[in-house]
Formats: structure tokens, sequence, C-alpha cells
């Protein structure tokens, strides 16, 4: 008797961790608080991401009467920006301030640039809807304008914040803040989704000016709430020194040689399209194949997103116990293409429940494949190129995910046309043809990315265990 409490006590010690995940992000120099508060530009990144893929997506078509493809366009713009992710991160590095701050004057310009594309964003579609006096053509280029400075402003706020997240948190706890992160920005997507939607139930140009301004203000004030007194002001960052800085490109080439970055931004690409291919095809699938509801689907993107934190938590939790990043990576990998091939069978047997195991899957494969492949390119880099690391990671990442959900798109109406006209045979003339295609093309990229992040576990293995230190991790040579 006199053990039981001791042995509640020891099964509360272990229970906690699951119940808290978050709690293990926190150290001495960045406690709960303080990472909580700097998670608030992931909000406001959300909430912009959001806006471009699903409320305005949905008003611009429905209400504003623009084409669909003019839509498509506009809301793939920001991708243009994507590749100079590398770039911010490399110049934010080695930014000298004359206040003595690196971080800060990038994060804060990208929150201005994000501001003011949703600020002049209403305006723009009013005019591309062509409901005023001006040529179409004005209308197309301010729409243009908005889209592509909301976009480089959220790439700019998330490639800095995270290079300042990795700044104040100790190594060790770098897998757990990289969670949070993430699952701060899916919490902004889902709550700035249901606010949107329900202060847009009842539309009206008006009431659209108001929404989205409303939310280019609050972007300023998350992300100056999220910056204050973060960073610490360095005056040796203003000091002029002889020795000439290298260049991007010089950096670039300094950080492959630091390790296997080709092989391991491969590796994260073509999972990443692996994985986002489907985006825009998961919910038209569920409708038209299995006869789901408006309501069904979009329940089912919740549970994809659901999912995704459950990864992200996974991964933190495994990875903060030692495990290689790059195996993290693998099973995230083998999750998603269990959740594909569920759902490739779904359509022959006309059932729902593998539908809605395969989209817990693929979003649960998805977290531990993203947090997995962020936190190898955060612990491999060396502590002065941090946000050249983050960038790149993110040029590629973002990069690879456009690509392949235009690709998903234009290869389902391919396949689809294809499939209709009797060019595939008899068996392949159903409507299900086209989606199945994308699907199994997913599932072999996962595959090849196996055989990518392979050799980087074998390696890591077969190096011998170091210490950690503040000098960074020195791999082997560049693939």
């Amino acid at each position: 008797m006199s053990t039981q409490p001791g042995r509640i006590i020891r099964l509360w010690q272990g229970v906690g961790p699951h119940l808290l995940p978050f709690a293990s992000a926190t150290s001495e120099r960045l406690p709960m608080s303080r990472l909580l508060r700097l998670s608030l530009f992931q909000i406001s990144c959300g909430m912009a991401a959001i806006l471009l893929v699903g409320t305005l997506n949905r008003v611009m078509i429905v209400e504003l009467k623009v084409p669909a493809w003019l839509v498509a366009s506009m809301v793939a713009l920001p991708l243009v920006f994507a590749p100079l992710r590398a770039l911010i991160g490399f110049r934010s590095d080695n930014y000298k301030s004359v206040l003595g701050w690196k971080r800060v004057p990038y994060l804060w310009l990208g929150t201005t640039i994000q501001f003011g594309g949703l600020a002049m964003m209403p305006f723009a579609l009013l005019v591309l809807s062509g409901d005023t006096w001006a040529d179409p053509w004005a209308g197309q280029l301010a729409a243009a304008i908005a889209f592509l400075m909301t976009g480089a402003g959220m790439h700019m706020v998330q490639t800095v914040g995270l290079a300042l997240a990795t700044d104040l948190s100790p190594r060790d706890q770098q897998p757990n803040v990289v969670a949070m992160l993430s699952a701060m920005q899916l919490f902004g997507m889902v709550l700035a989704g249901l606010i949107f939607g329900a202060l847009l139930a009842d539309f009206s140009q008006l009431r659209l000016i108001q929404v989205v301004q409303g939310a280019a203000a609050l972007t300023l004030i998350l992300n100056f709430i999220a910056a204050w007194q973060q960073e610490a002001r360095d005056p040796t960052r203003t000091a002029k020194t002889d020795a000439e800085e290298p260049g991007f490109l010089e950096s670039f080439r300094m950080l492959r040689q630091t390790g296997p970055w080709n092989r391991r931004l491969l590796g994260a690409g073509l999972g990443t399209a692996g994985f986002a291919m489907q985006d825009v095809l998961l919910e038209p699938y569920g409708g038209q194949i299995l006869g789901l509801s408006v309501g069904g689907t979009t329940a089912l993107s919740a549970g994809l997103a659901a999912a995704a934190v459950c990864g992200f938590l996974r991964a933190a939790r495994r990875l903060s116990q030692g495990t290689d990043a790059h195996m993290v990576a693998a099973h995230g990998g083998l999750f998603g293409i269990a959740g594909f091939s569920l759902i490739v069978l779904a359509a022959p047997f006309g059932t729902t429940l593998l539908f809605a195991m395969g989209v817990g899957l693929i979003g649960f494969g998805a977290g531990l494949f993203g947090h997995a492949t962020l936190t190898a390119c955060m612990a491999a880099a060396p502590p002065e190129q941090t946000g050249l690391a983050l960038g790149v990671w993110g040029a590629v990442q973002a990069t690879a995910a456009g690509c392949a959900m235009a690709f998903g798109g234009g290869l389902r109406d391919a396949v689809s046309a294809l499939a209709e006209s009797g060019a595939l045979g008899d068996g392949l003339t159903g409507p299900a043809t086209g989606y199945l295609g994308v699907y199994l093309i997913e599932i072999a990229l996962l595959f090849v990315t196996l055989a990518v992040v392979g050799p980087l576990v074998r390696r890591q293995r077969q190096v011998p265990a170091r210490p950690v230190t503040g000098t960074g991790l020195a791999g082997p040579a560049p693939v």
C-alpha cells in the first residue's frame, strides 16, 4: 500500500508527455509563454493561406463569377516567390542591421508586404469581377499583384520566423518547437476558415472588403506581438570587418559540402510532391466517386488536418528520443503508401470506410514526413547557416507542393478524357480512372522517395555517435 502513491505518480509522469506534447518544447531560454507568443506568426500565415486557397477561391468563382482558370492562375502566383525562400534565409543569416538585429527586420518586411497584399486584395477582386468601369486587364493586374504580395510576405515571414525559433531554442528541443509551430499554422487555418465562413455567409461586396482588410490589420497585430523582444540586439553585428563575406551561391556551395544535401533535398521534394498531388482531388473524389455530401468531404478534410497534427506530435516525440530524422521521414512515406492504397481500393469496393482510413493515414504520414525533413535540415545545418538551410527546405517544399497540385489536376483531367474516349480500354471508362491514375503515381513517387531517403538512414547508422556541440554537424561528402 505504501508504494501505491509512488506508482500513481510514475504513471502520470509517463502519461504527461503524451497529453501535453508541447510541454517538452520549452526550455529555460524559451519558456512556454514566449514560445506561444512567437508562434503567432504561424497563425497569421495560416490565416493568409486559407484566404488564398480556400475562402477567396470560392468567393471569386461563385459570388464574383470569375472564370475558374483565372482563379487557379491567381492562387498559383505566390509559388513564383517560393524559390526565393533560400535567398531570404541566407540574407537573414548575414544581415547587419543598425539596431543589431538580423531576423526581425526581415520578419517585419514580410509582414508589411503581406499586409499590403491583403489590404488591396478586395478592391482588386471587385475590379476583376467586372463590376466596375475599369478594363478587364486592370483587374487582372491588380489581383495578380495582390496575390503575389500576400504570398511573398507569407513565405518571408515563415522562413525568417522558423529561423528565429531555431536561434532561440536549444538544439535538442528543436523537433518539439517545429511540431508546435506547424500545429499552430494548421490551427490558424482551421480557426480562420470557420470565422471567414461565418462572416461571409451573408455575402456582400462591403462585407468582403471588411473581412479581408480586417485580416490585413490582424496580420500586423499578430506579427508585431510575435516579434516583440524576441531577438536580442547584438551591436557586434553592425561592426565592419575586413574579411569579404561569401555570397549566396558560395554559401550554398559551402552548405552542400557539410553533408548529403542534394539527396536530402531531393527526398524532401519528391516526398512532398507525392503527398501534395492529391490536395485538390480528395474532396471531388469523395463526392463524385463515393457519393459523399459536401459536409462529408469537408469533415474528411478536417480529419486530414487533424491526422497531420498527430503526425507532427508523433514525429516530435520520436525525434526527441533520438530517432534518426530520415528514418521518421521514411516511416511517413510508408504510411502515405498505405493510405493511398486504401483510397484506390475504396472505389471498386464502394466503401467510405476505406476512404476515411486512407485519408487519415495520408495526413499522419504527411505530418511525419514534413516534420522529419524539416528537422533533418535544421539539425544538419551549421549554426551560422540556419536561415539558409530552412530557406532551401522551404523553397523545395513549397515549389514541389505547388507544382504537384497543378500537375495532379491536369493529369486527372487528361486521364479522364482518355478514359471517356475509350483509349484506355472498356474496363477503364469510369469517372474514377482519372483520380486513380493520380493516386498510383503518388504511390510510385513515395516509393522513389524511400529509395532516395534510405541511404541517408544507413549512412547515419554507420557514422559513430558523437555528442552534439554548438559548432554544427559535419556530415559525409555530398551526393
